[in-house]
């Protein structure tokens, strides 16, 4: 009784508008109690230059950017200067030496030139000519018409002995010689020839000419044009360099400590390096740390949120219990403290201990006692609450396969528990979802490459078993104490209330047997027509089995269990007869009441009638002469509010009308079923409830549809008709 007192207290608190507030706000101080130890960073007593007391991993994954930039220099500090090779640099040395024995050419053609000038004016007999006029130059008088050839570069790096030995020589010996210089320079100078290699190269050329056939002088003026043509031909080439190392210094990888990583082992001395670690991931001054619980925050109040426009959105539509809040609340904290247990446990005996955690409980009850949407977002919010939860006490760090396994598992019971949600059903569903469980975790284990023995493999099936079959049965047994403390009328309850060996029923099936089949015609057409529109089917047909329970006080006094055609109202005057008739209703509420039965079916007993007129015994009144007031012959009502209540009303009256005719026929049950439906509507007997005239409609064809099916033609068997007669 006490307990019947303070869930009544409950439910007209759940009511209230505030109220709301104050179940977001606790569901949300609990979510961040739970999850505070989780990303508080961890207090060391951490010192320089001190063992380490325990083994410290990093609780986050962040880039080291001194170590970053200290390996990038390191990187930079190794690439080689680039030189370039300049070619075009082997063509001007050869053309210059070509040039200087082509200079030394034309000296000596021009002598002979002139000397070919003086003869020809000699042979045309010119007296004033005469051989002592003609003067061939000297050597040094050549000298100094071949430096007029050349550059004062050239004179000044090449002695006058060389010179003066290539002019001495023929014409066919400076060819010969040029041809050599020519080779020996393309052979060395077509190789690199940075700064310090110079020399080497000049003595390569050197050695190239030093053994050929020339006469001595002249070969010493060839090894000094081609020690003068080899010069340098690879030069430092600053902005390539530049660029590589630009290239060099943005290719390295950013050094990142990760999250888990060890940075310290216990007893592993702190050096400075270490200590700049630890103080780079946050270990080291953890009082000044406020981020992480601003994230949490965060969070939370995007999950309060969520929920909070959720519930006022799907209220505001479907005008739902707002019990299902309380509901709610309760199989969510439920949840997240036995989360909450486990991760206590994992951290002070066991590894992977939260496999064992049974979400499909959650996310089963909800469905069952709520809708199957709501159940998917708890499976969704208690994933992301797990992965903060079960960050395998690393501060600040995220366990997200333990996240897709709570998902999974929670997605799984929704995905799997059938409408018919029986006590056999739940269990099959927890079966369905260990092996989800198992096969998630076998995939999870895979793909972290984690190698078990087999032993260890069976332990954590053992746990993914648990997991499944534990959520059917805390679902089984916690769906009762939700039923009753929150007047919630499950599916499984139906399923329970539509037994026929409740005593209710048995009561109407033992007392008022025609009742009770007129109820379990009801029913079919009842159903069928919810079934149509969207309504709950299942409410409908169990509600429809006590609807008439009130019969059974005075169950001779209607007629459908009146077997001797014998009717008491006969002998009754219209006003006895109506307050009989009546009273069924009200009877029949208190009797479901008096019984501990849902609202909803009291409900459905109390309203199926409306406030109709009682029409026969109105009219029998009428005749007899008396005033009559219309109202004094109505049923007391409240007229239905909801579909399921209004639709058994019309199942209810059409039932009784057609069932009282002989062999109908499709168009008679047709007109007495718009007959009525639009009797009650002209009554406004409607008027309270959400149904629309295209639902009207529907339940309309769906009635008929339903009938014709239970009054078909039967066929008339010959030999049975010839017995009968």
């Amino acid at each position: 009784m006490r307990n019947s007192i303070f869930f009544t207290w409950i439910n007209r608190m759940v009511n209230a508008k505030f109220f709301h507030f104050i179940i977001f706000g606790m569901i949300g101080v609990v979510l961040y109690i739970s999850l505070y130890n989780n990303v508080k960073p961890e207090k060391m007593n951490i010192k320089k230059l001190e063992p380490a007391e325990q083994t410290i991993r990093s609780p986050i994954t962040i880039i080291d950017e001194e170590s970053t930039e200290k390996k990038r220099q390191q990187a930079v500090s190794q690439v080689q200067d680039v030189f370039i090779l300049k070619k075009e640099y082997t063509q001007n040395r050869v053309d210059l030496i070509t040039t200087i024995f082509q200079s030394a050419i034309e000296v000596k053609e021009d002598i002979v030139k002139s000397k070919k000038a003086f003869e020809d004016r000699k042979d045309q007999q010119d007296k004033e000519v005469t051989d002592e006029q003609f003067k061939e130059p000297t050597i040094e008088q050549q000298l100094e018409s071949l430096k007029e050839k050349l550059t004062d570069d050239v004179i000044r790096d090449l002695s006058d002995v060389s010179l003066t030995a290539i002019l001495k020589a023929s014409q066919q010996e400076l060819s010969i010689a040029k041809d050599i210089v020519v080779t020996a320079i393309n052979q060395v100078m077509n190789t690199r020839i940075p700064a310090s290699e110079v020399e080497n190269a000049k003595r390569k050329v050197e050695e190239a000419i030093r053994y050929t056939s020339l006469r001595s002088e002249l070969k010493n003026a060839t090894i000094e044009l081609a020690r003068y043509a080899v010069v340098q031909n690879e030069f430092y080439d600053p902005k390539a360099t530049e660029e590589l190392r630009k290239q060099t210094y943005e290719s390295v990888e950013p050094v990142r400590i990760l999250q888990g990583q060890i940075i310290v082992e216990e007893g592993q001395l702190i050096s400075s390096e270490i200590y700049r670690q630890l103080e780079l991931v946050g270990l080291v001054e953890t009082d000044q740390t406020y981020l992480p619980f601003i994230g949490l925050l965060l969070f939370i109040l995007i999950v309060i949120s969520f929920m909070y426009y959720y519930f006022n959105e799907d209220i505001k539509k479907k005008g739902q219990s707002k019990n299902e809040l309380m509901l709610l609340a309760s199989v969510f904290l439920i949840s997240l403290l036995i989360m909450k247990i486990l991760a206590i446990i994992k951290d002070s005996t066991y590894g992977e201990l939260y496999y064992l955690y049974p979400i499909a409980m959650a996310t089963m009850l909800i469905k069952i006692l709520i809708h199957e949407r709501l159940a998917i977002v708890t499976a969704i919010i208690l994933s992301l609450s797990g992965t903060i939860m079960f960050n395998d006490n690393v501060t600040g760090t995220f366990n997200f396969p333990i996240g897709m396994y709570i998902l999974i598992s929670g997605l799984a019971g929704v995905l799997f528990l059938s409408n018919q949600n029986g006590r056999a059903k739940i269990l099959q569903t927890g079966i369905i979802v260990s092996a989800v469980n198992m096969i998630v975790l076998l995939t999870l284990l895979f793909l972290r490459n984690t190698h078990l023995s087999g032993l260890d493999y069976g332990a954590h099936f053992l746990l993914a078993v648990i997991s499944g079959l534990g959520s059917s049965v805390l679902t089984i047994g916690f769906l009762p104490f939700f039923e009753a403390g929150f007047g919630i009328l499950s599916t499984m309850k139906l399923i329970e209330l539509s037994n026929p060996n409740h005593p209710l029923l048995k009561k109407i099936l033992t007392e008022a047997p025609g009742t009770y089949h007129h109820s379990v015609m009801v029913a079919n057409l009842a159903e069928s027509a919810c079934e149509a529109i969207g309504a709950n089917g299942l409410l409908a047909r169990v509600g429809c089995y006590y609807h008439d329970i009130g019969k059974t006080k005075r169950p001779k006094y209607f007629i459908e269990n009146q077997m001797n055609h014998y009717n008491p109202h006969d002998d009754l005057p219209p006003e006895t007869s109506k307050n009989i008739i009546v009273a069924h209703a009200v009877d029949g509420a208190q009797m479901l009441r008096e019984n501990k039965m849902p609202k909803e079916i009291v409900d459905i007993a109390e309203q199926h009638h409306g406030t109709t007129l009682l029409k026969y015994f109105y009219h029998k009144a009428v005749e007899s002469g008396k005033e009559v007031n219309e109202d004094d012959f109505r049923y007391p009502g409240p007229k239905p509010q909801t579909k399921e209540a209004a639709i058994i009303g019309i199942a209810d009256s059409v039932e009784a009308a057609v069932r009282s005719m002989n062999n109908p026929t499709p168009e008679q049950i047709e007109k007495i079923v718009h007959a009525i439906i639009n009797d009650r509507i002209h009554d406004g007997q409607f008027s309270e409830c959400d149904l629309t005239f295209k639902e009207i409609q529907t339940i309309a064809q769906t009635l008929c549809n339903t009938l014709n099916g239970i009054f078909h033609n039967r066929i008339e068997y010959p030999e049975l008709n010839k017995k009968e007669s």
